[in-house]
């Protein structure tokens, strides 16, 4: 497993602003858009890719395009829906699918309670979003889904991330497949409730509010 963090002035400043907890959900949003673009293009970095012959105005030449299979961007619901437009802003001709997890708060198991994917994902480049790798169990579920699907190649974009929650993604991929993870931050630690500290609080709640019953 590969670990990125990207070291950016702008990358920086956008989650300073997202960390603080006077930051309204609309400016939220917004720089989780802004941030996660930043965040694909480094994560795209060795997306397929092959040449391709066009002409220009001016000449034929040969340029680049993306190769097929299409990759496939993930988002993990419900916070990892607000990721999504900063990725396909990059990747406007992947496709998408969806995963629902849930974290119970009190066993912290996982969850599925949606599972919109192709059966076979052979080939394919597989990108998951989620905003936070706290405890690692979610996003290795996500993975696993995509393994058990035939997928090789794993590319995961988080914004924030514990040193927890990596260290248990590392020892659950092993060498089965080649898994990446692409961060903005990695912080101290986790508190006693599974939460990054210092973090930036739920971030599912911060995107679109508290969930209540």
């Amino acid at each position: 497993m590969q670990l990125k963090t990207i070291e950016h002035p702008l990358v920086a400043h956008k989650l300073t602003v997202l960390r603080d907890k006077n930051t309204t959900s609309a400016v939220f949003r917004e720089l989780v858009d802004e941030l996660v673009t930043l965040l694909a293009y480094e994560a795209t970095r060795h997306v397929r890719v092959a040449p391709k012959a066009i002409n220009t105005p001016v000449a034929p030449t040969v340029g680049t395009a993306l190769t097929r299979p299409r990759p496939i961007v993930i988002p993990i619901l419900r916070a990892g829906l607000g990721m999504l437009s900063g990725m396909t802003k990059l990747l406007p001709t992947a496709e998408v699918g969806f995963l629902g997890m849930r974290r119970d708060e009190e066993t912290l198991a996982i969850e599925t309670y949606a599972n919109r994917l192709p059966q076979d994902l052979t080939d394919r480049q597989v990108f998951l979003v989620d905003p936070m790798l706290a405890t690692g169990n979610t996003l290795v579920a996500a993975i696993n889904y995509a393994l058990e699907r035939g997928a090789q190649d794993v590319t995961c974009i988080c914004i924030l991330a514990a040193p927890e929650g990596i260290k248990t993604v590392e020892a659950a991929v092993d060498n089965r497949a080649d898994v990446s993870i692409v961060v903005a931050a990695v912080d101290e630690r986790l508190n006693d409730k599974a939460y990054i500290v210092p973090g930036l609080g739920d971030a599912g709640d911060r995107l679109y509010g508290i969930v209540t019953d």
